[in-house]
């Protein structure tokens, strides 16, 4: 039941609209079903005899209003009582607007324009609850995706390490729309069913209750039969939900690494990966569908066999009881008509809302999934490092019992340059995500100026660092969007001066539309060194106390990185810089260098001493130059001379 309620849930903001196509759609089912019961009066009319038609009704018809144009509606009695309530229904509808007095010709010339007027208004309220439904269903997406967004991005990076992103934008696509489906157009449908089935119900126990009772004594027996189906498609569904996820991964992971796919010449081997998913993904589909459309065959047997009920029963009081006339028992059989499609719909009811409810479950569990590293309480932020950044011993596992780093201990004072260095895995990378809380240290602290890092607000923090990788990340969108990113209403004076500071402004005055060209997705418009560049130059924009370089330039040919090194000379003025690196000539003249391996320190100390002292690093700086020859230029030129500390934006 909570799993309903909180589907429910998101139909409160629109309260009023979604009571207004509640209205609207009660209004259509009742004029629906009345215009059906029409044919009574209409047939009563069309086949009375010929001595009838003008003359006044019989003692026992209802007296007519003396407010409509002609005489009453006589309508034959079952006995019940039930002819009486409908004969004024009639009387206060039909009867004020058609003189069923007159002439044959005339009277049904009148039903039928009034029958017109009726479906005219039975339209407009189609039209109504339609329109409003599907603006409440746009109205439920678009909360729903801004929801799961909103609390995916507030998630941490240990949720995106054990997730699939194809599984995430499974969820945000797929999932909530089977999610929107069943909120809005499913519980549309349900209430018009129940709408149209009270109205038709109505009015065929004005007509017959003995009728009525017979075309739902075989109904129940519906119901019976669902139980082992429901099990069996609710499983299935989270099947092909999960495996549909599977199949999004894979094509965002080819995509992502089709540059290897065609350098491996793996295409055949990823067809056979895509076509084992998909053969998957149709097999589930296909068994769990085999037992949703079992659905369809059995309420139609369900319908056929009410309706061959009726028919016999029926033309028993017709020809034998005398209890209804042949037209009443024709109106009753069109409302019975109009009564079996909405039951029809309930019936398979079950089997249709699975996929949505299955839906709601996984992305709930997204919804669910716990932030947690978030400011604590009473933080306050972080306005300006005077002293430095201390790691005491500092420990993080991303899995229990499994430590990447063990009890590290060190301090880097403000202004200088820190140079992590050693094998890869050893838990560089780790180490300095620990600085912004992308991770939070299972062990230790780390504080800045003496202060814990947890007691500033994440944000603050965050805005402290500049991080320029490998991998350096551009969005689909503009050279000035890209370099201003996270930053609103930036001058455009700032924005060049940053760019001429990267040494980017050259190239993007060339581009197409300057900073107003779109980078093309992860930035495939741009090469390496001016995506790198860019980078920079977002770096020196948001002028960060503190930088992170994570093997900024290992990717770039000699002149990419010659004029990223230089761009790098500005952005190192006056910073507390972290540099992570396997090239050990970019750190020759780092202030303090930490030799890593295995999650531990092993050495520390500047260039010459570890050279002197031996061990991991002496062994690194042999291999290197073994292999090179010679030490080979790279963000180290920026360190090999004393570093300007001034701390203003260049």
């Amino acid at each position: 039941m909570s799993l309903y309620l909180r589907i429910l849930s998101y139909l409160r903001p629109y309260l009023p609209v979604f009571l207004l196509a509640v209205a609207a759609t009660s209004a259509f089912a009742a004029l629906d079903a009345f215009s059906l019961a029409l044919l009574i009066p209409f047939l009563r009319t069309l086949f009375a005899d010929p001595g009838e038609a003008g003359a006044e009704s019989p003692g026992d018809t209802a007296e007519a209003d003396p407010s409509g144009p002609g005489g009453a509606v006589e309508l034959p009695a079952d006995g019940t009582g039930g002819r009486d309530l409908l004969q004024v229904l009639m009387d206060g509808t039909l009867g004020r607007f058609v003189d069923l007095g007159a002439p044959p010709e005339q009277a049904i010339q009148g039903i039928i324009i009034f029958l017109l007027a009726i479906f005219l208004v039975k339209n407009v309220f189609d039209f109504l609850r339609k329109y409003l439904v599907a603006w409440i269903e746009q109205a439920v997406t678009r909360d729903l995706r801004n929801e799961v967004y909103d609390h995916l991005v507030d998630l941490d990076l240990v949720f995106f390490g054990r997730t699939r992103v194809g599984q995430i934008i499974s969820r945000l696509t797929h999932d909530v729309e089977q999610l929107r489906t069943l909120v809005t157009k499913e519980l549309a449908k349900i209430l018009s069913s129940v709408f149209e089935l009270l109205a038709a119900l109505a009015l065929m126990l004005l007509i017959s209750w003995k009728l009525t009772l017979a075309a739902f004594i075989v109904l129940p027996g519906v119901f019976a039969i669902w139980g082992p189906l429901l099990r069996r498609v609710r499983r299935g569904d989270r099947t092909i939900l999960n495996l549909a996820g599977e199949v999004n991964s894979h094509i965002q992971e080819t995509l992502s690494g089709i540059r290897l796919v065609k350098a491996s010449a793996a295409e055949a081997h990823e067809r056979k990966r895509f076509r084992r998913l998909t053969w998957s993904y149709f097999k589930a589909f296909v068994r769990t569908e085999r037992f949703r459309t079992l659905s369809h065959p059995i309420t139609e047997m369900v319908g056929a066999l009410g309706t061959v009920v009726l028919l016999w029963y029926g033309t028993r009081l017709v020809l034998t009881g005398g209890e209804i006339s042949g037209e009443g028992f024709i109106g009753f059989l069109a409302l019975s008509m109009k009564l079996y499609s909405p039951v029809k719909y309930l019936g398979k009811l079950p089997a249709i809302i699975q996929p949505g409810l299955v839906a709601s479950e996984r992305v709930f569990e997204f919804l669910d999934a716990p932030v947690e590293i978030r400011d604590g309480p009473g933080a306050r932020p972080l306005e300006r490092i005077r002293e430095g950044i201390e790691f005491d011993g500092v420990s993080f596992a991303y899995r229990p019992g499994e430590p990447v780093l063990h009890d590290i201990d060190f301090s880097a004072p403000v202004g200088s340059v820190t140079a992590l260095v050693g094998p890869s895995g050893a838990g560089k990378t780790t180490l300095v995500d620990l600085l912004g809380r992308f991770y939070e240290a299972t062990d230790g602290v780390i504080r800045i100026d003496g202060v814990d890092i947890r007691e500033f607000t994440l944000a603050s923090l965050r805005d402290k660092l500049g991080i320029v990788s490998q991998e350096t990340v551009l969005f689909h969108d503009t050279v000035r969007a890209n370099i201003a990113y996270g930053l609103e209403d930036v001058a455009d004076e700032d924005l060049h001066r940053a760019a001429r500071a990267a040494h980017a402004d050259g190239f993007i005055d060339r581009l197409p539309q300057g900073y107003d060209t779109v980078v093309g997705e992860r930035g495939t418009q741009l090469s390496g060194g001016q995506r790198q560049r860019i980078a920079i130059a977002r770096a020196i924009l948001r002028d960060p106390p503190i930088l992170i370089l994570d093997e900024a330039t290992s990717a770039l040919d000699s002149e990419s990185e010659r004029l990223v090194q230089v761009a790098m000379e500005r952005l190192l003025e006056g910073r507390t810089v972290f540099v992570i690196a396997h090239r050990l000539s970019t750190v020759q003249q780092a202030d303090q260098i930490l030799v890593m391996a295995e999650g531990e320190i092993v050495q520390r100390g500047t260039h010459g001493e570890l050279l002197a002292e031996g061990g991991l690093y002496r062994h690194l700086h042999d291999l290197q130059l073994s292999g090179d020859g010679a030490e080979t230029p790279g963000v180290g030129s920026v360190l090999r001379g004393p570093v300007d500390r001034h701390p203003t934006l260049p």
